[in-house]
């Protein structure tokens, strides 16, 4: 990491220690304003040579999180463990009336096994779905053209990730989406749970918008104040790895609470000028306010 004041430093290089906090982490995520990554060091895998999927349909949303919390409770850790709610199972699987949980895993055949049975005990009453919407999923994954084609004709369309422990994360689900339906404009809200954890996982949601051209902006403003303000009313995270940059900055404090101070204490130290990515992470900039929000 190269520091506001010229100087290079190295974090880390070890695969655990106890010495003081982790500098790594104060690095990683700062988006640039405490200093410049310039090199990275990275765990390899060996290439897994035996793969399993399995997909579910559940009746409700919440039952599915409820699923995904008791596989990672009882320690199996797919490699995908994604769930769609019911307007996106139908969006991206052509689905009716069920809430797709898509699981893959692969790696060493013993462990990957153990992890499918656990995951299909959990899964027992939901209903089995082709395994195929796996397939489509790992060949469209990062296929985004349906939103783009839906950009280029005028509308608004965006998504928000954020985090939540899995006693929260349903009511943060119907809060969210309920939040950004109401704005007025917005055609659909939707969301997936995309990661998930021991002790909580992602949600990832979509929405689109048609509004006059002249009011698209404000309109991008008002959503994103009213999905992330039920967010976190909820006791959800501020986001889960697009990061917070510029759009989200306004909401940094909130987010943090009496942790924002240490935050810019911190970039006060190690750049006192604030030369380093001024404006991000809603920190103070000595150039002025950004241009966006």
């Amino acid at each position: 990491v190269v520091l506001a004041d010229g100087r290079t430093i190295t974090t880390g290089d070890q695969p655990r220690q106890a010495v003081g906090p982790d500098l790594t982490q104060l690095f990683v995520g700062s988006e640039g304003t405490l200093g410049i990554v310039t090199g990275v060091r990275l765990r390899a895998h060996p290439r897994p040579d035996h793969v399993a999927k399995a997909a579910y349909g559940f009746g409700s949303f919440e039952a599915g999180l409820d699923a995904m919390r008791r596989i990672m409770r009882r320690g199996a850790t797919p490699a995908v463990l994604r769930l769609y709610d019911a307007v996106e199972s139908e969006r991206n699987h052509e689905t009716t009336g069920t809430n797709d949980l898509l699981v893959l895993d692969e790696g060493e055949p013993g462990l990957v096994d153990a992890g499918m049975a656990v995951v299909a005990e959990e899964c027992a009453d939901a209903s089995p779905l082709d395994v195929g919407l796996v397939d489509h999923w790992l060949g469209k994954r990062n296929d985004v053209a349906a939103l783009e084609a839906l950009i280029s004709r005028g509308f608004v369309v965006d998504t928000m990730e954020v985090t939540g422990r899995w006693a929260d994360l349903p009511a943060i689900y119907a809060a969210a989406t309920a939040a950004i339906a109401d704005v007025e404009g917005t055609l659909v809200a939707s969301a997936h749970q995309s990661h998930s954890y021991g002790d909580g996982g992602c949600l990832y949601f979509t929405f689109a918008a048609q509004v006059d051209a002249d009011d698209r902006e404000d309109y991008y403003r008002r959503v994103w104040d009213a999905g992330t303000r039920a967010v976190l009313r909820t006791g959800g995270s501020l986001s889960h790895h697009h990061g917070v940059g510029l759009n989200r900055a306004r909401f940094t404090a909130e987010a943090l609470g009496g942790a924002f101070d240490v935050l810019a204490a911190t970039k006060a130290a190690l750049d006192p000028h604030g030369i380093l990515n001024p404006g991000k992470l809603g920190l103070a900039s000595p150039f002025g306010e950004p241009a966006w929000p």
